[in-house]
C-alpha cells in the first residue's frame, strides 16, 4: 500500500468519529427551535473552528500514544491528517469548512480493523473531548452516530 493510500486511509479512520455524529443533528439542527429562537449549529456549540482544531490535535496526540492502535497510523502524516480531521469536523458539524475524501465504508475496506480498534479510537476521541470539557449533549451529538458508522469501518 502506497504513502498517499495510507495517509488517505489514517485520516478516514480517525475522520469516522466526528461525520457520522454530526450529520443527523444538522438536518434538524437549524430548524430546531429553542425559547423563540433558532438552536445554534453544533459547529458554533462547539466553538467553531478554534475549538475543534484543538479537540482533534489532543485526539490525534491520543491515537498516537494508544498502542492499540496507533499502528493504523504508523506511515501516516499527522499534521494532514489534523486538517483533515478538522475540516471533516467543521463541515459535518455545520461549519463552513469542506471535507473532500471518500467514503469510510471505502477506505477502511482493507485495513482489518476490529471492534476493539473502532472501541479505542472511541475511547481516544472521548478523552480528547473530556479534556476540553465539551458539554454532553454535544459530546452525544458528535459520537451519536457511531454505532452505522461501525459496520463500515470494522471488517474483521
Amino acid at each position: 500500500m502506497g504513502k498517499v493510500v495510507r495517509v488517505v486511509l489514517g485520516t478516514l479512520l480517525a475522520a469516522l468519529l466526528v461525520v457520522a455524529a454530526a450529520q443527523p443533528v444538522l438536518a434538524n439542527d437549524e430548524k430546531q427551535m429553542g425559547g423563540g429562537k433558532a438552536q445554534k449549529s453544533l459547529y458554533d456549540r462547539l466553538g467553531g473552528k478554534p475549538a475543534i482544531t484543538a479537540v482533534v490535535a489532543e485526539f490525534v496526540g491520543n491515537v498516537g500514544a494508544d498502542n492499540r492502535i496507533n499502528k493504523f497510523f504508523a506511515k501516516t502524516d499527522l499534521a494532514n491528517l489534523q486538517v483533515q480531521l478538522v475540516n471533516q469536523i467543521c463541515e459535518a458539524s455545520g461549519g463552513p469548512c469542506k471535507y473532500t475524501g471518500g467514503s469510510m465504508k471505502e477506505v477502511h475496506k482493507d485495513m482489518g480493523i476490529s471492534g476493539a480498534d473502532f472501541g479505542a479510537l472511541v475511547e481516544d476521541l472521548v478523552k480528547a473531548l473530556d479534556k476540553f470539557k465539551v458539554p454532553e449533549k454535544e459530546k452525544n451529538e458528535l459520537l451519536g452516530i457511531l454505532g452505522p458508522m461501525k459496520s463500515d469501518i470494522v471488517t474483521k
